[in-house]
């Protein structure tokens, strides 16, 4: 069988899970791998094939997406003629991991499409959601890379064919230390904000991994650091506990190592607030924004030492088993056999 693994290329967490699925799916089948998007600070560790610039969305600096920047691309020609020219017919199965120029050409196509992804588990029915509900940003997370068979991973197993996080081997096999530092990464938030806020808490190191510096320093009890795998990993493995985005990935490994863990959602970004409610229900505390209001919950986290150890088990192979056999028992979904509508910002041309 010839799959094209699809992986989206803006947060860390699909590419590091990508990371551990591309070696089991090269002994299952004969593989291709495609990249999309520009926010990732981790690589893939394996030859991709189709390096797109894709549709990414942009970190700002205030705690959310700079939609400005993020909608720009949606028009653009570039965004249009990857679509297009994506040779998905070639393969006998797209497997997608929330990436929008490999679903949108499968589905202009008629090419068998399935999604492997974490969004695919937060798009279910029984998925935890945040107390305001937002159609809109529901209505963009589910046609952004729009995929109605596959697997989903989420902190609990809410239904069928969802499945607990992939935990990347340098966690799972790593023996956490406790150095006394807490890690910080909000790549939504400038430097300057990060540490206006951490410095309230004076007795507190600081290890703050930054998307907006490219050179370490050093400012009052806060230690800024580029963004590097390693090093972030070095970081978390010995600290004692984690401030974070609430995306998936690091709460979950987080939670996998027994760290204290906080999160605060990016503003506007529905998935994160969905994230941030699945949480909330393993007890991890969640904050807004990095406003002075919320200096008593972090000081209030910080002096307790309760922490949340989940014991995610391994289920990759038995996974990556079930994708692969929804395609060999043609349980995907058949191909759409009349006239496909695209939104506008696909091109009606192409309809």
């Amino acid at each position: 069988m010839k799959i094209l693994y699809a992986i989206q290329g803006t947060g860390n967490g699909h590419v590091s899970r990508a990371n551990e699925i591309i070696p089991i799916l090269q002994q299952k089948c004969e593989l291709d791998i495609l990249l999309s998007g520009t926010q990732a600070d981790v690589g893939v560790n394996y030859p991709v094939k189709y390096k797109l610039k894709g549709l990414s969305f942009v970190f700002g600096k205030k705690g959310g997406v700079d939609f400005y920047k993020t909608f720009k691309q949606l028009q653009s020609k570039k965004f249009l003629s990857e679509i297009k020219k994506l040779p998905v017919e070639e393969y006998d199965l797209v497997i997608n991991d929330f990436e929008p120029i490999s679903a949108w050409a499968c589905k202009i196509k008629n090419v068998p499409c399935v999604a492997m992804s974490h969004q695919f588990a937060v798009l279910h029915k029984n998925a935890p959601r945040p107390a305001k509900f937002d159609p809109f940003a529901l209505m963009v997370l589910r046609y952004y890379a729009p995929c109605k068979t596959g697997v989903g991973f989420h902190f609990k197993k809410y239904g069928e064919n969802i499945f607990t996080p992939v935990i990347r081997k340098e966690i799972r096999n790593a023996a956490p230390t406790n150095k006394g530092h807490y890690t910080v990464y909000l790549p939504a938030y400038d430097d300057k904000k990060i540490i206006s806020f951490c410095s309230n808490f004076k007795e507190i190191e600081w290890e703050v991994f930054s998307k907006h510096s490219k050179k370490s320093y050093r400012e009052k009890n806060c230690r800024i650091r580029p963004v590097s795998a390693a090093d972030f990993t070095e970081s978390f493995i010995s600290c004692e506990g984690i401030l974070c985005g609430a995306g998936f990935e690091t709460p979950a490994e987080a939670l996998y190592m027994g760290k204290k863990v906080l999160v605060i959602p990016m503003k506007a970004q529905y998935e994160q607030h969905c994230n941030a409610a699945g949480a909330a229900e393993l007890g991890v505390p969640v904050i807004k924004s990095l406003k002075k209001k919320h200096i008593h919950k972090v000081d209030t986290w910080l002096s307790n030492d309760q922490k949340i150890k989940v014991d995610f088990k391994d289920e990759t192979n038995k996974i990556i088993d079930q994708v692969l056999s929804m395609a060999i028992t043609h349980k995907l979904e058949a191909p759409i056999k009349s006239k496909m509508v695209i939104p506008e910002l696909v091109s009606a041309r192409w309809v």
